[in-house]
């Protein structure tokens, strides 16, 4: 089992903001200014993971996780949070935080209805059907750089 390459493991750093902090709008903003697609460093450890987890499969997977969320899983499917988790833990919650989280999710939700995609088709004079399906997936795997 190769472990994961620490090169390209430890420029993992999660930054907390605190928006009462005198400094916070200058932190933001340079957060913000950041282009993961300029930073070719962000492209090759993620090239490299993806290829890892190409070549190893779940194993990648769970040393990936254990490296990055600090998180020792014996298998993949022990990494899925049940639904009644994920209540235990948000009822956990301050109540300021739920209700952020639920206006967030709110907000969020809002916009992407009406990004909603529909399907259609149509039948030309000769004959020939055209047209877009669109099929949700019941679950992806996504890696969101920055």
């Amino acid at each position: 089992m190769n472990a994961p390459d620490a090169s390209l493991t430890n420029r993992l750093t999660i930054r907390r903001l605190d928006s009462a902090a005198p400094q916070f709008a200058a932190e933001l903003a340079a957060l913000a200014a950041f282009e993961s697609a300029q930073d070719s460093g962000v492209d090759v450890a993620v090239a490299a993971i993806i290829s890892d987890v190409r070549a190893r499969g779940d194993a990648a997977v769970l040393d990936w996780t254990a490296k990055f969320d600090r998180l020792s899983a014996p298998s993949v499917a022990a990494l899925e949070i049940t639904a009644a988790e994920m209540r235990v833990a948000f009822d956990s919650l301050p109540s300021a935080q739920r209700s952020a989280l639920e206006t967030a999710a709110a907000r969020i939700r809002a916009f992407h209805e009406r990004q909603k995609q529909a399907s259609w088709s149509f039948r030309d004079p000769d004959g020939s059907e055209f047209g877009q399906r669109v099929t949700p997936l019941d679950r992806v795997g996504v890696y969101v750089p920055g």
